[in-house]
């Protein structure tokens, strides 16, 4: 979970204020906060909101008319060009993450219970079902056409939605309005900043909280960047004494076990979000490894058994560790 540290007082001996927008929107509350004193700051927010909102209506999978649930349905379709992106650049990080980020995990979470937050698990049948029709291995893209090569494989866009939400967002902030700074966040997971807060060169402060315990695992500092965290903090089922988090490992059919929380910073919202849900998955060993790799990622990961979280590749003036207790 992430925790923003705004200024809301408009006194200018404590910082600056904030214009601050939200609407709910992807089971969550999204929010756009500029501030005080740029210019059509509201209808500016109100746009960004109005574009995803939009967005949620074509990437749900519980709206049957939305994109994404005519192409699970269907099996094959010619998808919207920005879509398809989307698509082949999720297929691209579960090639890098070698499966530990995909989207083609609808059976799963279905078989999982998931899918309408009534988790349970599976019998061995039903598991091995959902494994082959589970993969990005089976989804071919070819210009703006996709196809299923296994039937009943289903796309599931809630690692990343928000994230590209964000994105795209800020994009039309930044294009249509002329926003330099601003922060823009989708509930405790997902945030994007663009440019640094009127009196913070380092960037836009965002604590990171502790998975169960009411403490802080640092402060993370962004300037035109994304940050996005994993944990199973509040979708989960306890079965026999056993904790069972929503976020899937794709490799095994079960849930992901060993890590409390993975947070990721990338150009994009959508990258951090892919990449804290694969370091969520996968573990410390994975963050290293793509973290040495892509220099512009940076991560932080607390092991279910550890005290102190992992930092990757954050400079001391993007990451704060926390303050001793």
């Amino acid at each position: 979970m992430l925790e923003l540290l705004f200024h809301d007082d408009p006194a200018p001996s404590v910082g600056y204020a904030l214009v601050r927008v939200s609407r709910r929107a992807m089971a969550t509350t999204f929010e756009v906060a500029l501030p005080y004193g740029t210019r059509n700051a509201i209808p500016a927010a109100e746009a960004a909101l109005d574009l995803i909102d939009d967005l949620e209506d074509q990437l749900t999978v519980y709206r049957d008319h939305s994109e994404i649930s005519h192409l699970n349905a269907a099996g094959a379709a010619v998808v919207e060009p920005q879509l398809f992106d989307l698509l082949a650049r999720c297929a691209g990080w579960t090639r890098e993450t070698d499966g530990a980020f995909d989207i083609a995990t609808g059976a799963l979470i279905k078989a999982w219970g998931f899918y309408r937050r009534e988790g349970r698990i599976p019998t061995a049948r039903e598991q091995a079902d959902a494994m082959s029709r589970t993969g990005m291995r089976h989804v071919v893209l070819n210009e703006n056409a996709v196809r299923f090569r296994a039937a009943g494989l289903e796309i599931n866009l809630g690692a990343v939605g928000k994230g590209y939400a964000l994105d795209r967002a800020a994009a039309l902030l930044r294009r249509d309005w002329g926003v330099r700074s601003a922060l823009l966040h989708g509930g405790g997971s997902s945030v994007l900043a663009i440019g640094t807060p009127p009196d913070d060169p380092r960037g836009w402060p965002i604590r990171l909280r502790h998975p169960t315990a009411n403490q802080s695992v640092g402060t993370v500092y962004l300037n035109d960047r994304g940050l996005g965290t994993s944990a199973a903090t509040f979708q989960f089922f306890e079965y026999n004494g056993r904790k069972y988090g929503h976020v899937l490992d794709p490799r095994t059919g079960r849930p992901a076990e060993g890590v409390a929380s993975a947070s990721a910073t990338a150009p994009t919202a959508v990258e951090a979000d892919a990449m804290s849900t694969a370091a969520f998955v996968a573990g410390p060993a994975l963050a290293d490894r793509l973290t040495r790799t892509r220099p512009h990622l940076g991560a932080v990961v607390l092991a279910d058994d550890a005290d102190a979280p992992l930092v990757f590749n954050l400079a001391p003036d993007e990451y704060a560790p926390p303050d001793p207790a």
